[in-house]
C-alpha cells in the first residue's frame, strides 16, 4: 500500500437495513458510534433478524435507518416512516421486536451462499445457525468483528470480472471505504496481522478477510439483484478467511480497534 485515504463511512444502526454515509465519527472497542446498536429479533424463534437468510429477511434491506436521540429512524422502501414494530412485522411479514440488548449466546440463520446462487433468493435452502460477534465485545450485533473495511482496489477488480461493469460498495456492507487506486486486486487481504493507522487518531488491527454471504446479491434499497456480486467472488477470490478454514469467496477484511479517536472522510491511512 503506496497511498491511502478514507474515501467514505459508513453505519449501521439496525442490523441488515441500510444505513448512512458519515463525513466524520467516533471509533471505539465496539466501532464506529452507533453501529449495529439495534436489531430486529424473530419472536417465534428468538434469532436475530439477518439477511443472511434470505428467504425470510431480504426485506430489511429494502428499509433505511438512520440515528437520531431517540434511537434510530426507520423508513421502509416507499420512503415513508416505519414507527412501530407492528408496522415492521407488516412489513417483513413476521412478528418482531426491535432491541438493543442482544439475546444470550444470541444466534442467526445464515443460508449457505452457493446455494442461494443456485436457487434464488426466495427459495428455502439449507442455513447455518452462527453464533455472531465472536471477535467483538459482549452486547453487540457484530457478524464478526466490529469493523469491516474494503478497498477502492478490490472494488475495481470486481467491477472488472462483472458483466455489469460495476460493483457498489453499498452491496458489501463496510464501515471504511479505503482508497487504494495505486495499488490493484484484492489487497486487503495482504494486510491480515497488521495495523492501519489512521491520521493522527484511530488504530485498527486486521485478523480476517471476511467470507461473503448471499446478501451482496440482493436489491439493497434501489439497487436491483446481482447474483454477479458473489459470483465472481467465487470464482476468481476464492481463499481461506482465517487459517485453517477451507477457501471462501471473500472481499474485504475484518477489523478489531485497537486504539479509539475519531475518522474522517480523506483521512490518511499508514499501514
Amino acid at each position: 500500500m503506496r497511498q491511502a485515504t478514507v474515501a467514505a463511512l459508513y453505519r449501521y444502526p439496525v442490523k441488515s437495513m441500510l444505513g448512512e454515509p458519515l463525513e466524520a465519527v467516533g471509533i471505539s472497542d465496539r466501532g464506529l458510534s452507533g453501529d449495529r446498536r439495534f436489531a430486529l429479533l424473530d419472536d417465534a424463534t428468538g434469532k436475530v433478524a439477518s439477511a443472511k437468510n434470505p428467504r425470510l429477511w431480504r426485506e430489511l434491506l429494502r428499509c433505511a435507518a438512520t440515528l437520531t436521540e431517540a434511537g434510530p429512524r426507520i423508513t421502509g422502501p416507499d420512503g415513508t416512516e416505519v414507527p412501530t414494530a407492528a408496522a415492521l412485522s407488516a412489513l417483513v411479514g413476521r412478528n418482531v421486536t426491535l432491541t438493543d440488548t442482544p439475546p444470550p449466546a444470541g444466534t442467526l440463520d445464515r443460508s449457505r451462499p452457493e446455494q442461494v446462487l443456485a436457487a434464488g433468493p426466495e427459495a428455502e435452502v439449507e442455513a447455518d445457525t452462527v453464533q455472531f460477534g465472536s471477535a467483538s465485545p459482549p452486547g453487540t450485533f457484530f457478524d464478526f468483528a466490529p469493523v469491516h473495511v474494503i478497498t477502492t482496489s478490490t472494488l475495481r477488480r470486481i467491477a472488472e470480472l462483472s458483466p455489469r461493469g460495476a460493483a457498489e460498495p453499498q452491496r458489501y456492507r463496510p464501515n471504511l471505504v479505503i482508497d487504494t487506486d495505486e495499488d490493484e486486486g484484492f489487497v486487503e487481504h495482504t494486510w491480515v496481522g497488521r495495523e492501519l493507522h489512521i491520521a493522527d487518531g484511530p488504530t485498527l488491527r486486521v485478523i480476517a478477510s471476511t467470507p461473503r454471504c448471499a446478501i451482496p446479491t440482493l436489491a439493497h434499497g434501489d439497487l436491483p439483484r446481482d447474483p454477479d456480486a458473489l459470483r465472481v467472488l467465487a470464482r476468481h477470490h476464492r481463499i481461506p478467511a482465517l487459517p485453517g478454514r477451507p477457501p471462501e469467496p471473500c472481499a474485504g477484511v475484518y477489523a478489531q480497534v485497537v486504539r479509539g479517536g475519531w475518522v474522517r472522510e480523506r483521512d490518511v491511512i499508514r499501514l
